[in-house]
């Protein structure tokens, strides 16, 4: 699933290309693309006819697109840039995406032939690029909802209860470190709770904790503040690094609004390279069972800690 640098990288694309146009149509091909619009996909598609999409936004692996009643954006962030620092939004209505396993939001020529997986189009009034929902395995999804106001950034009423990000300008990193301190629970099953630090999953999780050289499985109640603070010094590295580079691509689903993928994958130090050696200490890196996924480590620069007596 995408995580917070593959949805920011989609963000800011589709940003670039729809900030301020108005849409003239919008095409639902695909009911389950919709289905958390339980009015439906004729009422979807009905109601954001001569909507101007103001903003893209995201928190974590979210991203929605602030709707306007005017063509006249004057005075509004256009979101082409990096996400907006310190805006105060008055709620209102958006169109929430979350892309799944295998959702592409692109951007493609009005006469361009469709994507064999295409669920929703979005026309503008413009007559330029056409927005494209495109999604194989249809467990992501779009649909209409209310912004609740923030002092930072308005966001959807069903994502209200996700944590900010370790991007955004309103994430505490004081009370995160309070808050995982205060946790009985392994600090890789910590990282990757949304109610707690949002954007974070499994690959990002693993290589931050190999930086910080810390074992996914150590109890977060007997990390110090020094190692937890470390230890988000490395989130935001690796995210930030992953960013730039577009994002962890291991398949072609996994791509941005021009049907690139990104090519952090190069860059990974233990996520995904069982086998192979670390690139610190070499030593080979191990795969375990983690819930029902994996996680990546280093013997040699990440001990397993003692078990805890909780």
């Amino acid at each position: 699933m995408p995580e917070l640098p593959e949805v920011e990288v989609v963000r800011s694309g589709v940003a670039e290309h729809v900030s301020g146009r108005k849409l003239a149509g919008v095409e639902v091909l695909h009911p389950r693309a919709v289905r958390r619009h339980l009015p439906g996909p004729e009422d979807f598609a009905s109601v954001l006819v001569g909507r101007v999409i103001e903003s893209v936004r995201r928190r974590g692996k979210y991203l929605w697109f602030s709707l306007g009643d005017s063509g006249d954006p004057d005075g509004r962030a256009s979101g082409s840039g990096p996400q907006a620092v310190g805006e105060t939004a008055a709620g209102g209505q958006a169109v929430l995406a979350h892309l799944g396993m295998s959702g592409q939001l692109l951007i493609q020529p009005r006469r361009a032939d469709d994507e064999k997986h295409l669920r929703v189009r979005f026309r503008f009034e413009d007559e330029g690029p056409e927005l494209r929902f495109v999604d194989q395995r249809t467990f992501g999804g779009l649909s209409l909802t209310e912004l609740v106001p923030s002092a930072d950034l308005a966001v959807p009423d069903s994502i209200g209860h996700i944590a900010a990000d370790p991007l955004e300008p309103a994430f505490d990193r004081e009370a995160v470190v309070r808050l995982l301190r205060a946790r009985r629970t392994g600090i890789k099953r910590a990282l990757l709770d949304q109610n707690l630090i949002s954007g974070i999953g499994n690959i990002y999780a693993d290589e931050a904790l190999w930086r910080a050289r810390l074992h996914w499985a150590h109890p977060t109640a007997a990390l110090d503040d020094e190692q937890l603070h470390r230890l988000l010094d490395s989130v935001v590295e690796v995210l930030g690094e992953a960013l730039v580079a577009g994002g962890t691509s291991f398949d072609s689903l996994y791509v941005n609004v021009n049907g690139r993928s990104g090519y952090f994958s190069r860059s990974l130090s233990v996520y995904g390279r069982a086998g192979s050696p670390c690139p610190r200490c070499g030593a080979s890196v191990r795969r375990e069972a983690f819930t029902n996924r994996s996680a990546y480590s280093c013997p040699g620069c990440q001990p397993v800690p003692p078990e805890p007596h909780w």
